[in-house]
């Protein structure tokens, strides 16, 4: 999708916000794109949609799968 239809679409006012892609994610996470299909062949990484044979990502999730990934394992 190009990016003016991508911000169009965006500031519609329906409070939707864009799926992302794999190599979105990997970015955001600092991660290879690889890694990202072994947690989800895994099952541990965030949720994942399949979109035909796409897999995209919903930004809350990954937020929310990144907050607790971050409070794993941490104790005082």
């Amino acid at each position: 999708m190009p990016e003016n239809s991508r911000r169009a679409s965006n500031s519609s006012g329906s409070g939707r916000t864009p799926l992302a892609a794999p190599d979105e994610v990997a970015d955001y996470l600092g991660v290879p794109v690889k890694t990202l299909y072994q947690w989800h062949h895994r099952r541990i990484g965030p949720n994942v949609l399949k979109v035909g044979r796409h897999l995209r990502y919903r930004w809350p999730e990954v937020e929310e799968w990144l907050t607790a990934q971050s409070t794993y394992g941490l104790s005082a």
